[in-house]
């Protein structure tokens, strides 16, 4: 088989790189040819996997996180290219809710020497596809004001921005058109799932399945900032769906719509709201393990 290798070389702590080397290494013990892609920037890297793919090849392999996968998921949705991820970003949910492992280099590329393929569903907005969640709102607001930052860098960036956003932060008013039908509600998020989990390992869409043709529309409602700081490490847990604060839709197209809010699908900024997102049911061919 021919595969494109597609590598992020600043995942992981910069260690990107080795973990393509090992990788390719052993893809080529067992008989597999790899064609690296890396570009100087994300253009250049897209235009190499266009022209690597209109040359004819089996399948794509991103070594990288989410941010990674979601730059080349137009190239491979809906189409009959399978798609190998090993994992080397700091979140890694996409592999995390797929069952590939996240440490573990030699298990992930054994999973694609394996050739066995899962289909899954893609969430889409406008042109881009998300494979984990859509939102919009705190964690939004969070986001933006992370990227404004120069300092310091990593985790504590955001956590920084957390703390400071917390500060001013008021419940947003949002308007949800779910299949058709339009509620209005203040919250302080709602995320759009595909998976259940983003951030790495937030588990906000606690349940979402990839592969049963719906997305789970989460809203958590108003709740006190010394409630939500508390709650926080529930979410990682999934355990914060008891709360009354929660409320859960499952839908197939969703429109969100908040002024002066965007939206960030797999971590990367997605735009401003209002926004659309249709489920693609089987829109991906993944080397990963059976579903549970």
């Amino acid at each position: 088989m021919h595969y494109a290798l597609v590598v992020n070389p600043t995942s992981g702590k910069r260690r990107g790189e080795a973990i393509a080397a090992q990788a390719a290494e052993r893809l080529g013990h067992a008989g597999h040819v790899t064609t690296r892609i890396q570009g100087e920037d994300a253009s250049t890297a897209r235009d190499q996997l266009k022209q690597a793919i209109d040359s004819g090849l089996d399948g794509v392999i991103v070594v990288g996180g989410d941010g990674a996968l979601h730059g080349v998921l137009d190239h491979v949705a809906d189409s009959d290219l399978a798609f190998g991820l090993i994992p080397a970003g700091t979140g890694n949910d996409t592999a995390r809710s797929l069952g590939i492992p996240v440490k573990d280099v030699d298990a992930a590329v054994d999973l694609i020497v394996a050739g066995h393929v899962r289909t899954v569903d893609l969430a889409r907005t406008g042109e881009a596809y998300v494979a984990t969640v859509i939102a919009s709102g705190f964690d939004s607001k969070v986001n933006e004001r992370a990227n404004a930052m120069t300092w310091p860098r990593g985790n504590m960036r955001y956590n920084l921005a957390i703390l400071a956003e917390l500060r001013k932060f008021e419940p947003l008013a949002f308007t949800l058109t779910l299949d058709g039908r339009t509620i209005e509600r203040e919250a302080m998020l709602v995320a759009v799932g595909n998976g259940p989990s983003f951030g790495g390992g937030i588990r906000i869409c606690e349940g979402a399945s990839m592969d049963d043709g719906l997305l789970d529309v989460v809203v958590i409602n108003p709740v006190s900032k010394s409630k939500l700081i508390r709650v926080f490490p529930k979410l990682y847990k999934g355990t914060h769906v008891t709360m009354p604060e929660f409320e859960r839709h499952l839908v197939r197209e969703v429109t969100l719509s908040s002024p002066g809010i965007v939206a960030y699908g797999d971590g990367e900024r997605l735009g401003p709201l209002p926004m659309t997102t249709t489920v693609q049911p089987r829109a991906l061919r993944v080397f990963a393990p059976p579903a549970p």
